[in-house]
């Protein structure tokens, strides 16, 4: 008789991890009123988002901004970092029981399902926010009100949403797209507004790029943040939706 000894932490293992998702659906997108009940900071108006949104979901990014040292103006012997063509990354989490669990991923990609408020043409490439669970998505920019001033506030401008003098500013970004997941998931897919607060981190360098001579270089710069999810009040559609038994 043939006794497979190694098959049974396997197991317990794959067990351990089933539950482990299980814990984090129930607690996190298991029922519609849980995920109303997240409430953001107070956050000056400028990047409040407009009436009838409330917030569902929050994140705890952690990640790096990015900067290109690139001239100050074409055919400028001086230069300076920017944001210009750097991309985002960052991973966000959610904790339970002190064990911290990845549930969003934020990167730039190509905004392939673009609504009515977004650019034409579309940028290469945009800020997007993809669910580890379901693999639905949300793209987003930078929010302008309607006197053309986009919805940013310096880091130490605001005790309560955005303390840290020195980090990279709080944010208010509108939608400019989303999709559903493969399997039909909505975790983010009605997704309205996204507000970056309490940034820690990520401002560019102070120094590496002031010249011709600089022009070109590239800096990783790591930073933390709370990302606060926002979609119409009222909305009665699931949050998520659970993966066919195969």
């Amino acid at each position: 008789m043939n006794y497979n000894f190694g098959q049974q932490p396997n197991k317990t293992a794959r067990v351990g991890r089933l539950f482990a998702v299980a814990l984090i659906l129930g607690c996190v997108f298991g029922t519609h009123a849980r995920a109303q009940s997240i409430t953001p900071p107070p956050t000056p108006t400028l990047i409040t988002p407009p009436a009838g949104n409330s917030a569902f979901l929050v994140g705890h990014a952690v990640g790096t901004q990015g900067y290109i040292c690139l001239p100050t103006s074409p055919g400028a012997s001086t230069a300076s970092w920017t944001v210009k063509g750097a991309r985002p990354e960052a991973t966000l989490f959610q904790s339970f029981f002190g064990q911290d669990f990845q549930i969003i991923t934020h990167f730039l990609s190509p905004d392939t399902n673009p609504n009515t408020v977004a650019p034409n043409p579309l940028p290469f490439g945009n800020a997007t926010w993809q669910s580890s669970l379901d693999s639905s998505k949300v793209w987003a920019q930078v929010f302008v009100n309607s006197d053309s001033i986009p919805a940013s506030i310096p880091a130490g401008s605001d005790l309560s949403s955005c303390p840290n003098t020195g980090s990279i500013a709080c944010l208010l970004l509108q939608s400019i797209g989303s999709e559903q997941g493969p399997t039909g998931g909505k975790l983010l897919s009605k997704t309205t507004f996204v507000q970056r607060l309490n940034t820690k981190g990520g401002s560019a360098p102070a120094d590496g790029c002031s010249t011709e001579a600089d022009v070109g270089k590239q800096t990783l710069v790591p930073y933390k943040a709370d990302y606060y999810f926002f979609r119409k009040q009222g909305s009665s559609d699931p949050i998520f939706r659970a993966i066919p038994n195969e």
